[in-house]
């Protein structure tokens, strides 16, 4: 039993080569092989060991390939830009070589931002096909061809975000003015207070609610002459 605790604790204690996550989950969209992969995770291993420019020969000791076939890899990793050999001088004034995994790295960010474009771009057509839909709800019927490109423009002209767009849908909703001449003006009282985000809305919103609503007296007879407060109406506002 003490035997088996003290190969577990070498084991436990020795140091793990580090190989970020990304790594394995896009080597196969770079058309990187199983094998050529192997290869850059021992290089990475050779690294945290201090050897950044391991022989085919070190190689060879530790996977099932020939020296002659790991020689082929690297060659292959270099041509396909995972790989580079770069110089330096070490502080004795030595010129040496090591193995960069700098490429790769590079090559799997780029992978990365790539899609995480494609699925931003992805959310925000299903964004604006929700939009369309919420506006013929709203309006009780389809949208013309020229409701159509306005609201296009609203998004790609005035670069609205569906979200603002909803939130001027919805004051024009509780001020009973829906149209879109209507809220045309609210996005464009919003974007010359540059007002961009719904936060700002809802701030805009209760500043104005704060300055139109007046102290509710105790007596109920004076209650009964106040009026009530009116939505805001954008097309009063003058530039």
């Amino acid at each position: 039993m003490h035997k088996k605790n003290t190969r577990l604790r070498m084991w436990t204690e020795n140091e793990f080569v580090s190989m970020p996550i990304l790594f394995f989950k896009y080597y196969k969209q770079l058309n990187i092989t199983d094998e050529e992969a192997m290869i850059l995770i021992h290089l990475q291993a050779f690294h945290a060991e201090n050897n950044d420019f391991p022989t085919p020969t070190d190689l060879e000791a530790r996977v099932h390939k020939k020296s002659n076939e790991i020689t082929i890899l690297l060659q292959k990793l270099l041509q396909k830009g995972f790989l580079e050999i770069t110089q330096g001088i070490d502080p004795n004034g030595k010129l040496f070589e090591k193995y960069s995994l700098f490429p790769l790295w590079d090559r799997i960010l780029d992978l990365m931002e790539s899609h995480q474009q494609k699925t931003e771009q992805s959310v925000k057509k299903n964004e604006e096909g929700e939009l369309f839909s919420i506006f013929e709800q709203e309006f009780g019927r389809l949208l013309s061809p020229m409701e159509i490109e306005t609201i296009s423009m609203w998004l790609d002209v005035d670069q609205h975000s569906p979200a603002l767009i909803k939130a001027a849908l919805k004051e024009a909703v509780l001020a009973g003015k829906i149209s879109l001449r209507y809220i045309d003006r609210i996005l464009f009282e919003w974007k010359k207070k540059n007002i961009s985000s719904l936060k700002q809305v809802e701030q805009h919103t209760q500043q104005f609610h704060q300055k139109t609503t007046k102290t509710i007296p105790t007596n109920k007879e004076d209650q009964k002459e106040i009026p009530k407060v009116s939505f805001y109406n954008w097309l009063d506002e003058r530039e």
